[in-house]
C-alpha cells in the first residue's frame, strides 16, 4: 500500500497526535527530551506501521456519530435497570434465547462496533458474526451475515431484530456510509 502524497508525512494524523499526548502523559513531563520523543514516535510509528494497516471506512457523519454514542449510552443505562428487575424478579419468568439478526452492514468495523453496542448493553450479548468470509471456499463471497445475540429475556424474535437494526444498525450505516 503506497501513501498517498498528502499523507506521506502525517498518514494518520489523529493517532499521531494522540502518541504525542501519550507519551508526555505517561512520562509525567514535557522536558526537551520527552518532547523531542514523544514528535519522533508521532511521525515515525504510524509511517512505519501504516502499510499493515487494513483500509477502514471513514466516519462520514460525525455528528450522528455523537449523538449515536449518547443514545447507546442510554441504552446501556436503562438496560442496567430492566436487567436489575429481571434479575430481583423471579428466575422462571426469564425467558433466554439465541436470536440470528441478518445484517446490512458490509465491512468489518461497523459490524465490530455493532457487536460491540449490542454487547455493551446488559441483557444482550453477541455471540458470533457468521459467515465468516475467511471460511468460505476461495473467492465466494457471504449472500448474507447474521449477527448471533444471546437474550436474557426474549418477548418478540422479531421486535428485538427490528429493533437492532432500526436503533443500531441504520444510524451505523448513515455513519460510515456503507
Amino acid at each position: 500500500m503506497r501513501l498517498e502524497s498528502r499523507f506521506r508525512w502525517l498518514p494518520t494524523p489523529f493517532r499521531s497526535l494522540l502518541l504525542f499526548v501519550v507519551w508526555l502523559l505517561l512520562n509525567n513531563s514535557v522536558s526537551p527530551g520527552h518532547l523531542v520523543l514523544a514528535t519522533l514516535f508521532a511521525f515515525f510509528i504510524p509511517i512505519i506501521t501504516f502499510p499493515f494497516r487494513e483500509p477502514q471506512p471513514l466516519i462520514i457523519k460525525p455528528g450522528l456519530a455523537i449523538k449515536q454514542l449518547l443514545l447507546v449510552l442510554y441504552d446501556i443505562v436503562t438496560a442496567n435497570v430492566q436487567v436489575a428487575l429481571l434479575i430481583l424478579g423471579p428466575v422462571k419468568k426469564l425467558r433466554p434465547a439465541f436470536v440470528k439478526v441478518p445484517l446490512d452492514l458490509s465491512h468489518e468495523m461497523p459490524i465490530t462496533i455493532l457487536a460491540s453496542t449490542v454487547s455493551l448493553t446488559p441483557g444482550t450479548v453477541s455471540a458470533e458474526v457468521y459467515p465468516i468470509p475467511e471460511s468460505l471456499p476461495e473467492g465466494e463471497e457471504p449472500t448474507q451475515r447474521y449477527l448471533l445475540i444471546h437474550v436474557l429475556d426474549l418477548a418478540d424474535e422479531q421486535e428485538l431484530i427490528n429493533t437492532i437494526k432500526k436503533r443500531y444498525e441504520a444510524p451505523l450505516k448513515e455513519i460510515f456510509q456503507c
